[in-house]
């Protein structure tokens, strides 16, 4: 990384609460109240989601084309950082600001209703607009809510996506190209995710079990967060993000993690740190067989099992697109803990019962706290598109 980024601010909207406080009480707790039944798949199984809850705010009458629940979960998460947004368009002007949003799914939802609704001789629907499903469009339509005038465009790498706009973020800033760039992701449940998944024989019929002997796969959520990252100083500071890209198999990790450690070390250097300096790492943490194995290969080459870990994922299910800035926006509310909270982890949720095949890594139980106020979260995507990211609390 060329010079030092910080988090001027950040917001979030995910199935934990729709503030930030709310979220980090429920997110130290473990609670996994967020995750219920999904009713029927097309294939008649069925399985656990976490959904969104709470009244998502209205789009702009301007921006009524862009309307669809990524764009809605964008603008809640937008009006936690619309503060800060403003104030680098004073200090930078508009022109030096960019967006850059991780998304896999955009409006796919709405293409879906417009289907079904064909399908059954039902009118078109007179608020369907193509514009919804393009996975540039959740970039272009912050831009124009941000009323911002940097360049804009969206990462669409599956579940690294919104983990990638950082190394984005870093290179618009240290070439000189903008001075602020608004990072983030979004991706919302709809049908055609789950059954795609459920196709791919990946859902559990059950809350997800992370590193579990009896782990059957994963469950889906969906939310944002969005983050404006500059070179201002700020209490958190990006420290450090390594990439990787191994394309071993268009849905399955590589088994040794080599791709995935390439990416952990990446970023250890670029904050030239060591493994024993990091206080906390969020785990990609699926509950598919084969990615839990993989990745407690890796941490336990890197890391042994001192380090606390564990996957969020449990709590509120893979996020998909937006995993990676939801996941970081974790790891910064734990940064900001104070008080009696100060250290506090979320604790790694599942049955207890080890998988024997499973490298040890140190799973958080209540018990651990934070070692140092440092945090990594790994995101390993389709394809072997990876990304690990380190955040730290500035002194």
């Amino acid at each position: 990384m060329g010079s030092k980024l910080y988090i001027n601010g950040f917001g979030i909207s995910c199935p934990l609460g729709d503030h930030r406080f709310g979220v980090t009480q429920k997110l130290i707790s473990g609670d996994t109240n967020a995750l219920q039944p999904s009713g029927a798949l097309n294939s008649g199984r069925s399985t656990y989601i976490a959904r969104v809850q709470y009244p998502l705010p209205k789009l702009p009458l301007s921006l009524t084309d862009y309307n669809c629940r990524n764009t809605q979960l964008l603008m809640h998460s937008y009006l936690q950082v619309q503060e800060t947004i403003d104030e680098m368009k004073s200090l930078f002007g508009k022109a030096r600001i960019g967006v850059v949003l991780g998304s896999s799914t955009a409006g796919i939802a709405e293409g879906e209703r417009l289907i079904d609704s064909l399908s059954n001789d039902h009118p078109f629907p007179k608020e369907y607009r193509y514009l919804q499903q393009e996975l540039g469009s959740v970039s272009d339509f912050l831009s124009k809510l941000a009323d911002v005038d940097g360049p804009v465009y969206t990462v669409s790498t599956a579940c690294s996506s919104s983990g990638k706009v950082f190394a984005s973020a870093s290179r618009l800033i240290s070439s000189g190209v903008c001075d602020a760039v608004i990072v983030g992701g979004a991706d919302s449940l709809c049908g055609l995710t789950l059954n795609g998944f459920d196709a791919l024989e990946s859902l559990s019929p059950d809350r997800c079990q992370p590193f579990s002997l009896n782990r059957q796969g994963i469950n889906i959520g969906e939310g944002s967060a969005l983050f404006v990252v500059s070179s201002e100083p700020a209490d958190i500071a990006i420290l450090g993000v390594g990439e990787s890209s191994d394309g071993y198999h268009i849905s399955a990790p590589e088994p040794s993690g080599k791709g995935a450690e390439r990416a952990i070390r990446a970023a250890l250097n670029d904050a030239e740190l060591s493994p024993n300096d990091i206080g906390y790492l969020n785990l990609h943490g699926t509950a598919t067989p084969k990615n839990d194995e993989m990745e407690s290969e890796v941490v336990h080459r890197i890391f042994g099992n001192k380090i606390p870990c564990s996957s969020t994922k449990a709590m509120i299910g893979h996020t998909l697109g937006a995993a990676g800035a939801i996941e970081l926006a974790f790891c910064c509310l734990l940064l900001k803990l104070t008080g009696k909270q100060a250290g506090l982890l979320p604790p790694h949720i599942w049955d207890g019962i080890k998988d024997p095949d499973l490298k040890g890594i140190h799973l958080a139980t209540p018990d651990d706290s934070l070692r140092a106020p440092i945090c990594m979260s790994n995101n390993f995507a389709f394809g072997g598109s990876n990304v690990s990211i380190i955040v730290g609390k500035v002194k």
